[in-house]
């Protein structure tokens, strides 16, 4: 029977359009003003912390509408911006620095669709509002960092080889070593060259003495500093989640350069505090012959130095570095069988188990200390202007005896909780050793500006919407309404899958949308246009429908298809607002082909299968 869909595409068309019309229902319920909390590693969020906010929150008089607990977060909605920023100020100077407090926007949806998935599309930063950072990589730290391990490691060799040397001194740019005669010198060169073969060494005579100069080679400096950058960009993903920031854009730019932008977040100070921190570990023997309290009174050795664990406790630490982050391939957090508490597992590059492999195997019995060591900023206001300095904390987390020959793979215990062994593992992983970040740029987008765009945003999609609509009821007229009928629902699941993708909206993808809105009847004209000409050429009304979806399939398939290539070029070697913009029109083209096509012919089957017409409204 001609125009009549078999049963199962009708179900299909109707699951899709129902599926759809769900997932898209998030994006009506609009947003909360929130603040989240996130503890540190000292901290915890449990019910104390919430019962303790709340009393807080009703002492202040602010108004907010729940406090909850979602993944470790603690989440207060409010009823306006005002409040929000009321509470942000008296909570952050409560809490301290055991925790981290940071403004957020965050979906009012109810929790029975959360609870399916369905979630509201991630508004842009022009949208929705939010910080923008330039941020420059402090490339300078970075090599000093490198000369740091490479002076620890050309010690190592003359020891090793029983070469005697002067002194050897780190230079800015480079490591000197001195020798008292010229044999020596040329004994040392050899070994130098074989065993660190990132540095090149060149001979010099002065003053009577006779030097090595070791410096880095070319290559070694730039693929340093391509690895101080990519970590960095590695830590700040990791550490803009605990903002629950939607789609934060973080790029590199130029050699030297990150740029990060967090939509909906307006604590600008918090943010920097968070994302310019350095953490890295050090692995230092303790220096069990010397006494820790004549340490306490002043007289601390020579090459030993005095640190302290989270409790207070002191212990007296070899100077020397065996190991540090630059060493650690890898990281994951688990639980030791034997003790059954919470451990890290790390994994060493080759030098790393090298140097490791040599000093516990010299001192099995002797105790090895951990050193967690991070650089916090501090933002300080002088003259009205933010002055950020770093304060740097180090602390003893893990004193163990050395039972065995450590090599590529080991791990850390003494930790309080399997949460503290997830997150060293995470800044391990993420954070070990990277260079400090200098913010150079800082634009902040307030939510009314964002606002402003979205209701120019909608507003032109709706004004394309209706014109679109008019024009097709006016000049195809019931077979208009149907189109418009499938343009609504084009438009729906363009905003389910846009929410479901939880792509990012930006005001180039509303212009996608607005485009798609005209491109999605483009295939109605062409199947309208061919009933009618199939109409004018004495076929029935039965047949003309069947003809002109039939006969303009291929012509619509051909439009589309090359509009949809146009659109993943665009995606491919465009970036930012351009990638926007080619996945609403990417989805859009998708989408419009499906209602379209299927959606009104599902419709005008339902109005004219198994019926004599004689005429039709087009």
């Amino acid at each position: 029977m001609l125009n009549k869909y078999a049963l199962w595409k009708n179900v299909l068309i109707l699951v899709t359009v129902l599926i759809g019309a769900l997932y898209a229902l998030p994006n009506i319920y609009g947003s909360n003003p929130a603040i989240q909390i996130t503890a540190t590693r000292a901290a915890t969020v449990d019910e104390n912390l919430v019962k303790r906010v709340t009393a807080e929150l009703n002492n202040l008089g602010a108004e907010f509408s729940n406090v909850k607990i979602d993944d470790d977060i603690l989440v207060i909605r409010f009823k306006n911006v005002e409040e929000q920023l009321k509470a942000n100020d008296m909570l952050r100077e409560s809490l301290g620095d055991a925790y981290s407090v940071a403004q957020n926007i965050i979906t009012a949806s109810p929790e029975w669709l959360l609870n399916l998935g369905a979630k509201p599309m991630y508004l842009g930063l022009d949208l929705r509002g939010g910080l923008h950072f330039l941020m420059e990589v402090d490339m300078d730290t970075v090599l000093k960092q490198g000369y740091e391990t490479f002076t620890s490691d050309v010690r190592r060799v003359l020891r090793q080889e029983k070469i005697r040397y002067l002194t050897v001194k780190q230079l800015k740019d480079s490591i000197e070593v001195k020798f008292r005669d010229s044999a020596t010198r040329d004994e040392a060169e050899a070994p130098i060259r074989k065993e660190l073969e990132e540095l090149e060494v060149e001979k010099n005579d002065r003053d009577g003495a006779f030097y090595l100069s070791v410096k880095m080679t070319e290559a070694s400096l730039v693929e340093r500093k391509k690895s101080a950058l990519k970590k960095n960009i590695t830590t700040l993903r990791k550490r803009v989640n605990e903002y629950g920031v939607s789609e934060p854009v973080i790029q590199q730019q130029g050699d030297d350069r990150i740029v990060l932008q967090l939509p909906g977040v307006q604590c600008s100070s918090c943010v920097k505090k968070t994302l310019s921190a350095v953490a890295s570990l050090e692995f230092r023997l303790v220096d069990w012959k010397n006494s820790v309290e004549d340490a306490l009174k002043g007289r601390v050795p020579v090459g030993s130095r005095l640190y302290y664990d989270r409790q207070g406790q002191p212990y007296l630490l070899k100077k020397r570095v065996i190991m540090n982050g630059q060493h650690i391939s890898s990281a994951a957090s688990g639980m030791d069988s034997e003790s059954a508490s919470a451990a890290v597992y790390i994994n060493t590059n080759g030098v790393g188990a090298k140097r490791l492999s040599n000093v516990t195997r010299k001192n099995i019995g002797k105790p090895m200390a951990v050193v967690f060591i991070e650089q916090k900023p501090v933002v300080r206001e002088v003259n009205g202007k933010e002055v950020v300095t770093y304060k740097k904390t180090e602390e003893v987390i893990n004193v163990a005896t050395i039972q065995d020959v450590l090599s590529r793979r080991f791990q850390i215990t003494g930790l309080d909780s399997p949460k503290e062994a997830h997150e060293l593992a995470l800044l391990i992983r993420a954070g070990a050793l990277v260079a400090p970040i200098r913010i150079i740029e800082e634009r902040t987008i307030g939510p009314s500006l964002g606002q402003d765009n979205i209701d120019k945003g909608t507003l032109s999609v709706i004004v394309g919407l209706i014109l679109v609509v008019i024009f097709m009821a006016a000049w195809y007229r019931g077979f208009g309404l149907v189109a418009n009928v499938a343009l609504s629902v084009n438009m729906i699941l363009i905003i389910a899958i846009l929410s479901l993708l939880q792509a990012t909206l930006t005001l180039p993808g509303i212009a996608g949308i607005v485009l798609t809105v005209g491109m999605a009847v483009d295939a109605n004209v062409l199947i309208f246009e061919r009933i009618r000409e199939e109409l004018r050429n004495g076929n029935s009304p039965q047949m003309s429908i069947h003809a002109g979806y039939e006969k303009a399939l291929s012509t619509i398939a051909d439009a589309n298809i090359t509009t949809l290539i146009a659109a993943v070029v665009l995606f491919i070697f465009g970036t930012g607002a351009i990638k926007g913009f080619a996945i609403t029109l990417s989805i859009g083209i998708l989408t419009s082909m499906f209602t379209a096509i299927m959606g009104t012919r599902a419709i005008v089957n339902l109005f004219v299968s198994g019926k004599t017409i004689k005429t039709l409204s087009i």
